[in-house]
């Protein structure tokens, strides 16, 4: 993800969380807003230190950084995309995370029908 992609700003972040819709699976919560103005998507990442130590937090991170970057031409552009992570990421490998970012970006219609 270059730098233009990422949500990196408190502010940013709080105004995802309060505008945006949030879709939740077991694993992931997923906060969408719309902006228009945009021809790309933007990518936050939250993740606690419930999940883990940084070790396992970084590993998370990257495996969602890694899952939005390969789904990159079927995510609908022109939205900010916040992700939460929860407990159960810690255990999971790239392929179940990948899965589960699937499945939830599919429940949020964030995804572009082929």
């Amino acid at each position: 993800m270059n730098k233009e992609r990422r949500i990196k700003k408190n502010q940013e972040f709080q105004e995802v969380f309060k505008k945006g819709q949030s879709i939740a699976n077991r694993q992931f919560v997923v906060y969408i807003l719309e902006r228009k103005e945009q021809d790309y998507f933007r990518l936050g990442l939250s993740v606690s230190k419930k999940i883990g130590n940084a070790v396992t937090r970084n590993r998370v991170k990257r495996y969602v950084r890694q899952s939005f970057l390969e789904m990159e031409d079927r995510i609908k552009t022109g939205n900010d995309y916040i992700v939460v992570a929860r407990k159960p990421t810690q255990a999971m490998d790239f392929h179940e995370t990948k899965k589960s970012l699937n499945h939830v970006l599919k429940r949020a219609s964030a995804l572009k029908k082929y």
